[in-house]
């Protein structure tokens, strides 16, 4: 696999990653009682994104190479999946 593509697709999954994990364990300003002047109570007090970062940079990092091992080592392709889910019929 080309590893411009690899870095493509890292980009993507992290992404992905980081919208679906961004709403974990946010405590909200109202949550904390302590609301800062001029700002919605509803947003996060510690967003923690650092940590959210890294978590996800790793998450990313695993789900490219197992994608890379499938394709590369084990020889996986999409035409593999979709005749799993959908057969050729024979003429």
């Amino acid at each position: 696999m080309n590893p411009v593509s690899l870095v493509a697709i890292y980009f993507v999954v992290w992404w992905v990653i980081l919208f679906a994990v961004l709403p974990w364990g946010i405590r909200t300003q109202a949550d904390e009682g302590e609301i800062a002047h001029g700002t919605e109570p509803g947003a996060p007090a510690r967003p923690m994104l650092v940590r959210k970062a890294l978590a996800t940079s790793v998450v990313a990092g695993i789900i490219v190479f197992a994608l890379w091992l499938a394709v590369d080592r084990y020889g996986f392709s999409l035409e593999m999946l979709a005749d799993y889910f959908y057969p050729r019929l024979a003429p």
